[in-house]
């Protein structure tokens, strides 16, 4: 089944899928588009389906229907949906619309009148129900045992863990609050028991996942039940025990997170020294144009705070370029700005209009020349930072975990400071005799690129 390709979606979670199903089983294929978010959806999707007795295809061939679970976030992605869905129709047949772009269920139908069914985003039972219109389905409950942790479309060693879903922000550029609705954590115990039983289940590293992460618990009062708090310090702490890596991702930079950084600074704590903030510029006119809860100076102190507590924190972070009405000047502070901050991973998007979001209205949009030269010594300086940086880990001893060993032996491995898919990665080219994918490994780096590192086991 096909995805969004890295190029597209820096936020990209790889779907992986390998079992076989017994004769007679009825089938479903799953094509998961989007962010990390909508891949978990996928999974709990299918492994509903699973317990059902369907089986999981991977290929359009051996699927008697398929799920396409769309990105309706940007143009770019919607039409990307589009594709996949037309593809789908036209190597299957039979397809039932799911995700964030089926939240327009009159915009699809206008393009593939021939689908089957249109649901929105997390609507796993109208999804069920027109499975089951589609492909009965046929149990045997002697053969079909569905695995203690569910369905995963992540390989074995990771895995996302959603804590909470929709947003209570109101960015101008930003629909999904429109189609994930408000802000509405899990209880922290059940985040808990999914996670226990992920490392139980083999898990080296727990991905926390949501729209946004900092905000968890806000809505139902930082609630207490069976021992766990629903806040995201208490979560991190209680994560963090479980003996594997974890990793926060979609921060917003509230002063309580800075009570997560001694945490992370704790070697006896699993909780990484890694941040993902969607910082999305600097300037503050900008920042007030986007409805953004933030200052690019407040930020910047907040950094060297951090920095200071927990020296081998890693930053990441995406940024848009050519937001309407930012001027040259605003630009040049987002890039002053960047040299201040020196984030050690940084996406960059070119900014466009999406169908109901607010910026659509604001005056003096920034001509797509000038977005694309903008976005190009955006990337130019980002580069820069991140090759120094990385130069910096020549001679380092590290833990790494083994993502993946290819024909040739050449072993793809993240550290700490690498969220997988997003981020670079450290090869292994020699030596890797007897490792296997999932190894957590000692090595020395003693190669830096642009965004990767080499390294050698000790």
């Amino acid at each position: 089944m096909s995805q969004n390709p890295p190029d597209l979606r820096p936020d990209l979670a790889r779907a992986r899928v390998t079992e076989t199903a017994r004769s007679g089983q009825p089938t479903i294929g799953m094509v998961s588009l989007g962010c990390p978010k909508a891949l978990v959806d996928s999974e709990r999707i299918l492994t509903r389906l699973r317990a059902e007795g369907y089986g999981i295809s991977a290929d359009y061939a051996g699927a008697d229907a398929v799920i396409v679970n769309t990105c309706g976030f940007l143009d770019s992605a919607k039409a990307e949906s589009l594709d996949a869905i037309g593809e789908a129709l036209s190597e299957n047949g039979k397809v039932i619309v799911t995700g964030c772009l089926g939240a327009e269920p009159d915009y699809i139908r206008e393009h593939h009148p021939r689908i089957l069914a249109v649901t929105g985003p997390h609507q796993y039972e109208q999804v069920l129900d027109a499975v089951h219109g589609a492909v009965p389905p046929s149990p045997d409950p002697f053969v079909d045992l569905l695995p203690a942790s569910g369905v995963s479309l992540t390989p074995r060693h990771y895995s996302y863990v959603k804590i909470s879903e929709g947003c209570n922000h109101k960015c101008k550029f930003c629909i999904i609050p429109d189609m994930r609705g408000r802000l509405r954590s899990r209880p922290a115990h059940a985040v808990m028991r999914e996670a226990e039983k992920l490392v139980s289940a083999g898990v080296k590293e727990l991905l926390v996942i949501s729209q946004d992460t900092s905000a968890y618990g806000l809505d139902i009062k930082y609630a207490e039940e069976r021992g766990h708090r629903a806040h995201v310090t208490d979560l991190a702490r209680d994560l963090g025990s479980l003996g594997a890596w974890v990793r926060l991702h979609y921060i917003y930079p509230y002063p309580h997170v800075r009570d997560l950084i001694p945490i992370m600074a704790d070697p006896s704590n699993g909780l990484l020294p890694y941040l993902d903030i969607p910082f999305q510029h600097s300037h503050p006119d900008v920042l007030r144009r986007m409805a953004r809860p933030a200052a690019g100076s407040k930020t910047l102190e907040e950094i060297a705070a951090w920095r200071a507590v927990c020296p081998d924190i890693t930053l990441r972070s995406t940024f848009i370029v050519g937001y309407p009405g930012e001027t040259e000047e605003e630009f040049t502070h987002l890039l002053d700005w960047l040299d201040e901050a020196r984030l050690d991973r940084v996406g960059c998007f070119k900014y466009e209009n999406v169908a109901g979001a607010r910026s659509n209205a604001l005056p003096d949009h920034v001509p797509e020349a000038i977005k694309q030269e903008r976005w190009e010594r955006f990337m130019e300086k980002a580069q820069a930072i991140s090759e120094e940086k990385l130069a910096a880990k020549l001679g380092q001893v590290m833990q790494v975990l083994v993502d993946e060993i290819d024909e040739d032996g050449v072993a793809t491995c993240r550290t700490a400071a690498d969220a997988p898919e997003i981020d670079g990665n450290l090869f292994i080219d020699e030596g890797t005799q007897g490792l296997k994918v999932g190894d957590m490994v000692t090595v020395k780096v003693d190669e830096a690129g642009e965004y990767d590192l080499w390294g050698c086991r000790v």
